[in-house]
């Protein structure tokens, strides 16, 4: 688990850090005291189930909403208003101006983060051909699909080129090939150094790209780390045993199930791998069996479904 910052007084090169976040709204508390730190030109992947309070933590980050402990620092001190501007954001909800044309939208934006116009223009063009967004340029952004607002709220949060990224479910709406292109993009982003943080529900991007996670549940960090350490925290191994004719009784005395589909339990063994699957045998006809390393859904299902059993 990551351990919760101290605040420095000088400038250093420490990357993104937040430091034992409370936040409460009437009553409920959706942060209860989170740690999480970012290094520098990383990817940090920020997981967990919907309600958990991923969103409220980045937009604290960003200075949307305000934490009522805690803080927020960047290269070891509170973020103030200018320093905000090298920031990008994508926000979970999309926030573009519905009846302005797209091209004046985006550089228009682009120099509110401090860009020239000229500057603003050219890299908003760059961006729109990279998205094959050229025909839209003039249209207004109401009348494109949500998959082709998600792209140009991408680039609203980029053009500017920012030190750190917010993205809150970049993938959101995208088909598989818009996905490759934001991958790469992403990518070319750290290649220069950039900082990006994103939340997202899919775990096979989360594997491909990060290079540290986070998993909150309820406002609490459950596990944090490399993927590499997550992993390994979590090294049993993950059982896939499918049955004839359905799943039997008594499977929990043999098998800690994570999760089950058609004719099919997954999960942990309780006991050494062939007891195991001796008395697997012994509930039922099994027509297949596969032993595998856990994925990160599967630690995510875990670590989420109420952990260890």
């Amino acid at each position: 688990m990551s351990p919760a910052a101290e605040p420095r007084g000088t400038v250093d090169n420490t990357g993104l850090e937040i430091v034992g976040l409370v936040k409460r709204f009437e009553g409920s508390t959706a942060l209860d005291g989170i740690s999480m730190a970012v290094a520098p030109g990383a990817i940090f992947g920020l997981l967990g189930p919907n309600g958990a309070g991923k969103t409220t933590a980045l937009r604290i980050i960003m200075g949307i909403l305000g934490a009522d402990q805690g803080q927020v620092l960047y290269r070891g001190r509170p973020i103030t208003r200018l320093q905000s501007r090298s920031f990008g954001y994508l926000p979970e909800e999309r926030g573009l101006y519905p009846k302005t044309r797209l091209r004046e939208t985006l550089i228009y934006l682009a120099q509110l983060k401090g860009l020239e116009h000229k500057v603003a223009a050219v890299r908003v063009d760059e961006y729109l051909e990279r998205f094959e967004l050229g025909a839209y340029a003039q249209r207004n952004v109401r009348a494109m699909s949500k998959g082709n607002q998600q792209k140009a709220q991408f680039i609203a949060a980029v053009a500017h080129q920012p030190e750190v990224v917010i993205l809150d479910e970049p993938f959101a709406g995208l088909d598989p090939v818009n996905q490759i292109v934001l991958k790469e993009l992403i990518d070319e982003l750290r290649a220069r150094g950039t900082t990006i943080l994103f939340s997202t529900h899919q775990m096979d991007q989360v594997e491909r790209m990060c290079d540290t996670i986070c998993l909150i549940d309820a406002g609490r960090v459950v596990l944090s780390g490399s993927l590499a350490q997550v992993k390994a925290a979590y090294a049993e191994p993950t059982m896939e045993v499918t049955f004839e004719g359905g799943l039997p009784e008594g499977l929990q005395q043999w098998l800690r199930v994570t999760g089950t589909h058609d004719n099919t339990a997954v999960g942990h063994p309780r006991r050494e791998l062939p007891a195991t699957l001796a008395g697997l045998v012994a509930l039922g006809p099994v027509t297949e069996f596969k032993l595998r390393e856990p994925t990160l859904e599967d630690i995510f299902i875990e670590a989420v479904g109420g952990g260890r059993q």
